[in-house]
């Protein structure tokens, strides 16, 4: 089979523009280009198209947008720079956060006017530091797709990365919601071929970029950028073919946490695990360095805590499972290698990254790898976890002890130590208030935790006094990179001098973030993406 059998609608003579990659930021690029004219060819290196979104919740944080009153206007726009700029220590370019929030309500609009995709908001989700100045409390700027029927796709509706999951994020527990649905609805979404979350937002973009006639060629892997004169002109693919874009070439080949070398030479702290596509590989950085783009944000990335799961398919397929609701859910703490607590439990998945990373300089090794979470019995009987539902059974990585020293023994820590840190615990838990790290005075905090306890922080605190205990070794992972190529607002790139690499054009992961190391709220990677991407491939087409 060619590289171009897979999905193609018509073999594109003359190329104004090609987009590498066919995650969000890939697809909306393309289809921007389109939509303003150009032809197009969107190369994707993997078997199947959606790259890491396709595994995703689909969610897109948009700080401005039309489908809330509260959220349009100049208060509005003051209001997302006051948040992000309270957040960024400085690390981020002002005109790149003013592309982003400015480009967030045009977004919205042109996907609901010239796209199959539907954007709904999140109701009630907060950002991630709703404290923070301009930030929300109440939510409104986390939106995910509709619910897609993939029949629209044709032959290529099972051409897509992950698996059908046919929810919304509003019904799931991340999004508020019970996580279950009546047995009529579900028999209904499956017969329909309805689906929900990344793999929606996927198809719509995908169906909207066939309509427009994208040509679209998977298992084609870009390794060179062609120039003339100083412009990028094209590619070279690696099987020798070159091909020319006559306007411009769009890198939105997601990040390099899939290539150790890469990570070893930029990442900040430690980092295994990742969940994403194993296409991630670094492939547009380094034909971006190849060409002399200035780079930003490098030792940067989208952390979150995972575990492993080798009996389950947790995420993607690839037994990744992200620990959120299981350390976010009252009865469960983590504890390092000390057996000590280290960090608000249920902060956002991004800022634990930090907590991960904290160099001991008496040992010289990460204070708090290994960590461990901890549930009690009572935990398992409410809520379940890892997959499994209430009351069991938990995956046979999770170990199991009737007593909290002997639970020690098991992971290694030392039982003194680990037994005066559940006592404290416990007795914040009967207090109310936990005085060491704060876990429940954020309106963020008890979101993905007991929602009917929810809000206030009987969300998220609970003892752990119910034996048997149990542990879970938990990694500093994550869910893609967030440093590459320096672009200016229309996400052209900018070399070592400055100056534009004419030609060039880069959106999403494989860029740096316009948000720098700020995850402002669910949907922080997918909303900075879409925006960009779309800026990026009209950049592109003109």
């Amino acid at each position: 089979m060619s590289s171009t059998s897979l999905i193609t609608i018509t073999t594109v003579t003359r190329i104004d523009v090609i987009v590498l990659g066919s995650g969000a930021a890939g697809l909306v690029a393309a289809l921007a280009a389109a939509r303003d004219g150009a032809r197009v060819v969107l190369l994707e290196k993997g078997d199947l198209i959606g790259g890491t979104t396709a595994y995703s919740s689909g969610v897109v944080w948009l700080p401005v947008h039309p489908l809330r009153a509260d959220l349009q206007g100049h208060d509005a726009r003051a209001e997302a720079l006051r948040y992000l700029g309270a957040l960024s220590h400085g690390m981020t370019r002002p005109e790149r956060v003013e592309a982003f929030v400015d480009g967030s309500p045009d977004l919205v609009r042109w996907l609901h006017e010239r796209t199959q995709v539907r954007l709904r908001v999140v109701e009630g989700f907060p950002d991630y530091h709703p404290e923070e100045p301009g930030g929300r409390c109440g939510g409104g700027r986390s939106l995910e797709p509709d619910l897609f029927e993939m029949g629209r796709l044709g032959v290529h509706a099972d051409r897509l990365v992950g698996t059908p999951r046919r929810m919304l994020v509003a019904e799931t527990p991340t999004g508020g919601g019970s996580g279950i649905l009546p047995p009529e609805v579900v028999a209904q979404r499956q017969q329909a071929g309805v689906e929900g979350l990344g793999r929606a937002l996927v198809g719509a973009l995908l169906a909207s970029c066939l309509e427009a006639g994208v040509e679209v060629r998977p298992r084609t892997r870009a390794t060179v950028l062609t120039r003339r004169n100083g412009r990028v002109t094209g590619v070279r693919l690696a099987d020798g073919e070159a091909l020319a874009a006559a306007r411009g070439v769009v890198l939105a080949t997601g990040g390099f946490e899939q290539d150790r070398d890469l990570v070893r030479a930029f990442l900040r702290g430690p980092m295994s695990d990742p969940p994403g596509v194993a296409t991630n590989t670094g492939d547009g950085l380094r034909m971006a360095m190849r060409v002399g783009a200035a780079l930003e944000n490098m030792r940067e990335a989208w952390w979150v805590p995972v575990t492993r799961l080798p009996e389950g398919d947790s995420y993607g397929g690839r037994g990744v499972h992200l620990v959120l609701r299981e350390r976010t859910l009252p009865r469960s703490i983590m504890v390092n290698g000390q057996g000590r607590r280290f960090a608000n439990e249920a902060a956002n998945y991004n800022a634990l990254g930090g907590a991960f990373h904290q160099l001991d300089p008496t040992s010289f090794g990460y204070a708090n790898q290994p960590c461990w979470l901890l549930l009690d019995q009572g935990f398992v009987d409410r809520y379940g976890g890892f997959g499994a539902p209430p009351g069991g059974p938990l995956p046979s990585t999770v170990r199991n002890c009737s007593d909290l020293a002997g639970l020690a023994r098991m992971i290694d820590v030392p039982s003194d130590a680990l037994e005066e840190t559940v006592d404290r615990w416990n007795r914040a838990v009967a207090a109310g208030r936990d005085g060491d790290f704060r876990r429940g005075e954020s309106a963020y905090d008890g979101w993905c935790g007991d929602q009917t306890r929810y809000p206030g922080p009987g969300a998220t605190l609970g003892p752990l006094d119910e034996p048997p205990f149990h542990a879970v070794p938990v990694v500093s992972s994550a869910l893609g990179t967030s440093g590459g190529p320096t672009t200016g607002p229309d996400g052209e790139v900018l070399d070592v001098d400055g100056n534009v690499v004419e030609g060039l054009y880069a959106a999403g992961n494989v860029t740096a973030a316009p948000t720098g190391m700020v995850y402002g709220g669910a949907g922080g990677t997918l909303g900075p993406a879409l925006v960009m991407g779309m800026l990026a491939g009209r950049a592109a087409a003109r």
